[in-house]
């Protein structure tokens, strides 16, 4: 499902990504582990269309998404991918059903599709009893299984998370892990994350650890 190979990138006179190849199977759960500075953010930014790496192709479903022109990348990935962060980045002024309509309203959908949309999602993540109401009035766990929810509104092919239970506890930790596992048999979805937890990490299908810019075991 994606074919990453030879992937470079630097900051300056720092090399992140040394020549990088991997390839994610569709309907896995696939996490990224490494000590800080080790390069697996850039590593999943890079393959999440977010940045461009200085040399090397990222492959999805066929289409070498590194070629593509800016906007055509940007609606490749509005349409393919979803993306979960450390901290929810929902936005305040809007619901909880309408952060999670919003990625299908921007993709050009209608109204009431993505309204439909996001009511099941947020039905299947046990919050239908919250899609009114806005993020400061949700826990730190809800938020997440919202932001959640936002990143399968547009059925992508995968989605990308970065540290996405690094700021809950160790209850709401542990329902956010559940879930991605219930989606991926449930749903078939494939996740790439980043993680430092252990126990994240240990559950996944596949396990790659890197260090100072290379997949070191995989």
């Amino acid at each position: 499902m994606i074919q990453v190979r030879n992937i470079r990138k630097s900051f300056g006179s720092l090399e992140v990504l040394k020549g990088i190849d991997l390839d994610i199977e569709r309907g896995k759960v696939v996490s990224i582990v490494g000590a800080s500075g080790a390069g697996k953010t850039t590593l999943l930014q890079i393959m999440g269309t977010l940045d461009k790496a200085d040399s090397g192709s990222v492959i999805i479903d066929g289409i070498d998404v590194m070629r593509l022109s800016d906007a055509k990348r940007s609606a490749f990935r509005n349409k393919h991918m979803g993306f979960v962060f450390q901290f929810h980045q929902l936005l305040p002024e809007f619901t909880a059903l309408e952060n999670v309509m919003m990625p299908a309203l921007i993709g050009g959908d209608s109204r009431r599709d993505a309204r439909r949309r996001a009511g099941e999602l947020l039905t299947f993540m046990g919050l239908a009893d919250r899609e009114g109401h806005k993020p400061n009035e949700l826990s730190g766990g809800e938020k997440q299984r919202v932001a959640v929810a936002r990143a399968l509104v547009n059925r992508p092919d995968v989605v990308f998370a970065d540290e996405p239970s690094g700021s809950l506890d160790t209850l709401n930790k542990q329902e956010l892990h559940r879930l991605f596992f219930d989606l991926r048999d449930q749903l078939g979805q494939t996740f790439v994350i980043v993680t430092h937890d252990d126990q994240l990490a240990d559950l996944a299908d596949r396990k790659i650890c890197m260090q100072d810019g290379l997949i070191i075991t995989m």
